[in-house]
């Protein structure tokens, strides 16, 4: 603010000297015909540095720089005619009525990407025009007099219309850039920033330089836009950065809009920071402030939440509250994408899911077999069944019929293993994944997605096994049925107080075991076997068909029973109800169908 008011007095001052007071300043005799023209051409949306108009390119320029250009009547004569030129013609007439210096010949650089981008013209044609070769060398000429504002804009412009990067003329404004980098504002800095990192630009020892930079003079960032801007595009490249920016967002997060908690949300989970304090203040001041969101930001938010496992009930709430009237008018995209999301954070919010299952009957013609398939997956996660259940898996059923074949081997396996969940396995499905030529394929291979993928398979033999008595098979073989066992997997506080509670209860180690592994894929916390008077007996004289080699023979005595203690340890899981996790489920159920006595322990 201090030094916009310094720039305003200075500007009157040396106007005195320019303009008599009676006198209208030549410098403001524009002509409006043509600049309004100018001004209605269409923006061209990946060419940030050209979406304000060439009426702004003064923006930043300083005070001794706009008093040397209103200064002189046919600088700022050939100015307007740069501004309002409409295609790359009228600029290169400029080079034969008049002498141009560099930095009007950087203004005609900046003003032909403008039109080449709005107009969707080819770069390659103005390249070789001889006309371009004489502007170029105009402005390499005098490189170091031309305005820091210009120069920055004539770099974007030059990158934008393809030229060489190991072009002379090139490297020239580049390493003049590069010169001046301790002049330029804190905003120039991330502009140039921004426009490095949107346009992917690799290996420059200049984009480093400008990051470096920003590092050390973080502390004059300013503005709501600019933390944005540069925690979306830039902040991926410095960690060091990102990391004064998210101190900063923190301290502006009171001021942002919904829009901005958007984008910062976003890159945050882009990045995979998930930055707590921040997180909590952009969602306090989210529920706070703004009563009404538009559908991208609330797609957007569920999203970077369900990425970062960030949760917030009060947000979700909100979130599905206002996403329900929407379903309707969404794309099967949007809707797959926000059903994953919900699905992912296990937070379950009946109206949303129902309309969702309703949008499925609805748009059938519309949805993709890849779309459904998302839509079972997050039900089956949350064991969600619509209250239309025989409707839906009846077009569910019709749908898929013919396209298992089409499906990669992943996603077929999650299909087959997420309607196991649900009940609603047909036989067809379970021949599928579990054919001998299906599994083959990941026989041997011990990368952690072959073996997700044999343990889901496991879990689907199992489903078979004991949920559906006419399914005929075929089953895996014995030798897939051992579960590979996660290495280094830390004994969490639950685990050890049961093992502590139920040593005193056993009396003896032979009569239990603890974290059994059974052939349906599922781990038993704690396995014991008690006689009817509920006193422990030893296991290891009894068969044990859940186990893939079992230590005895014997048949469990009249009115024993086996019990089975499984962990529900699922910390940010919002709703505590077993019932909604439904992996956890369907382990219940096959470890209830094998003959045991479940006790969950929480």
């Amino acid at each position: 603010m201090a030094a916009r008011l310094v720039r305003c007095c200075c500007w009157r001052h040396f106007g005195a000297f320019i303009a008599a007071p009676s006198v209208v300043p030549a410098s403001l005799l524009v002509p409006a015909g043509k600049v309004a023209m100018a001004r209605a051409l269409p923006q061209a949306p990946f060419a940030s540095f050209h979406t304000s108009s060439p009426s702004s390119w003064a923006d930043g320029f300083s005070v001794k720089e706009q008093v040397e250009d209103s200064g002189n009547p046919e600088h700022k004569v050939i100015r307007e005619l740069i501004e309002t030129a409409m295609s790359p013609q009228e600029l290169f007439q400029l080079t034969k009525h008049h002498t141009l210096n560099s930095n009007q010949a950087s203004l005609i650089i900046t003003q032909l990407s403008r039109l080449a981008a709005l107009k969707n013209l080819e770069t390659e044609s103005i390249l070789q025009d001889e006309r371009f070769q004489q502007v170029i060398s105009i402005m390499d000429s005098q490189i170091s007099q031309v305005w820091n504002n210009t120069l920055l804009n004539l770099l974007k412009s030059l990158y934008s219309l393809g030229v060489d990067s190991n072009r002379r003329e090139m490297q020239s404004v580049e390493q003049e850039v590069l010169w001046r980098l301790r002049r330029l504002t804190f905003r120039q800095l991330a502009s140039l920033a921004e426009f490095f990192a949107v346009k992917q630009v690799k290996e420059s020892r200049l984009l480093n330089e400008v990051i470096k930079k920003l590092e050390l003079r973080w502390t004059e960032l300013e503005g709501t836009r600019t933390v944005v801007t540069l925690m979306s595009k830039v902040g991926h490249i410095s960690p060091a950065l990102m990391d004064r920016l998210e101190d900063k967002a923190l301290e502006l997060a009171e001021q942002f809009n919904p829009d901005d908690i958007r984008k910062i949300s976003l890159a945050l989970a882009y990045q995979n920071r998930r930055c707590v304090p921040l997180l909590r203040a952009l969602s306090y001041h989210l529920i706070q402030k703004h009563s009404e969101l538009s559908l991208n930001v609330l797609l957007d938010l569920i999203f970077a939440y369900g990425k970062l496992n960030f949760h917030q009930p009060q947000v979700f709430q909100k979130i599905a509250t206002d996403l329900h009237p929407h379903v309707s008018t969404m794309t099967p995209v949007e809707v797959t994408r926000c059903i994953r999301s919900f699905a992912l954070l296990k937070w379950l919010n009946l109206p949303l899911f129902e309309a969702v299952a309703q949008y499925a009957l609805d748009n059938t013609k519309q949805l993709s077999v890849t779309h459904l398939c998302s839509i079972i997956l997050s039900f089956a996660r949350l064991n969600f069944q619509p209250s239309g259940i025989e409707d839906f898996f009846n077009m569910v059923h019709e749908l898929l019929q013919g396209q298992l074949d089409s499906l990669e081997p992943h996603l077929l396996t999650d299909l087959v293993w997420s309607l196991c969940v649900l009940q609603q396995a047909k036989a067809p499905y379970l021949q599928r994944v579990l054919a001998p030529d299906f599994h083959a394929q990941i026989r041997g291979d011990q990368s952690f997605k072959a073996q997700k993928l044999r343990l889901r398979l496991i879990n689907i033999n199992a489903a078979a096994r004991l949920e559906s008595p006419s399914y005929q098979g075929p089953f895996l073989p014995a030798e897939m049925l051992s579960a590979t066992q996660p290495v280094g997997e830390k004994v969490t506080l639950l685990q050890s107080s049961l093992r502590e509670a139920l040593a005193g209860v056993l009396g003896s180690r032979d009569n239990g075991r603890f974290d059994v592994h059974t052939i349906y894929g599922w781990q038993i916390d704690a396995e014991m076997v008690v006689n009817s008077e509920n006193k422990p007996l030893p296991l290891k004289d009894f068969a044990a068909p859940h186990l893939l080699h079992s230590e005895g023979t014997k048949p469990l005595p009249p009115g024993a029973r086996r019990v089975a203690f499984l962990r529900w340890e699922f910390p940010n899981f919002s709703n505590r109800s077993k019932d909604l996790l439904g992996r956890y489920v369907m382990a219940r159920r096959h470890i209830q169908a094998a003959g045991f006595l479940v006790v969950d322990v929480s």
